[in-house]
């Protein structure tokens, strides 16, 4: 008799661990769930976009680009500093980027690569290194060598980095922020949708000047 109550014993405490295991996995797995789910505006980021600036602040900045793309790095250095300055800053507004990986074998190695170094909490850094040291397209300035360099140059963890780029775990990523610049009629980039306070949304297309934004996001605010 004891022996049968030791083992029912041992039974009930593995179903409650399990029960515990099982609660907990579900609680984590409708966490992530509700993080994803980001539509903002008509944009859909549920697969991950990183956003610059406080999630709280009233107006978005939407940008479609790509890492080749010499209008967006003519916007980067041009433009951006500016906003970031005078809005991300202070509060006032948030940017988030979405890949369209389309003009050159190399533009999808260079998001890939931007998610990778995400995982390592140098997305931006990662993001603004691309741009500042982009070149001509698929001339290897963007190439899998050239990309872990930029890593190493980072002070990434080299072997975690690697093994992420290598591995193309964020393709379908990448695949879903195209098809989303798609549905949302971007023709080209850089190509900005800027969304207010109310879901009111304004577009603005190419590497236009700071006053451009400042008149269109003050519209807004």
């Amino acid at each position: 008799m004891k022996t049968n109550f030791f083992i029912i014993l041992i039974i009930i405490s593995v179903a409650l661990v399990l029960g515990i295991i099982f609660y907990q996995s579900s609680i984590n797995s409708e966490s992530i769930n509700l993080d994803m789910n980001r539509q903002i505006g008509t944009v859909n980021t549920s697969l991950g976009s990183p956003m610059m600036g406080s999630s709280n602040a009233p107006i978005t900045i939407v940008e479609f680009g790509d890492y080749q793309c010499s209008n967006c790095k003519k916007w980067f250095l041009d433009t951006k500093p500016d906003i970031i300055t005078n809005y991300i800053d202070t509060g006032k507004a948030n940017l988030i980027f979405v890949d369209i990986a389309f003009l050159g074998k190399d533009s999808i190695p260079a998001s890939r690569a931007t998610y990778c170094a995400e995982e390592q909490e140098q997305y931006w850094n990662y993001h603004g290194f691309l741009y500042s040291n982009q070149l001509g397209i698929d001339n290897g300035w963007a190439s899998i060598d050239s990309l872990k360099g930029y890593a190493y140059n980072l002070g990434l963890d080299m072997d975690l980095f690697v093994s992420c780029l290598d591995s193309g775990k964020y393709e379908k990523r990448i695949l879903f922020n195209t098809e989303e610049s798609q549905r949302n009629g971007v023709k080209g980039t850089p190509t900005f949708i800027i969304i207010g306070p109310q879901g009111q949304q304004e577009r603005i297309i190419g590497p236009q000047p700071y006053s451009v934004f400042e008149k269109t996001i003050d519209s807004l605010l």
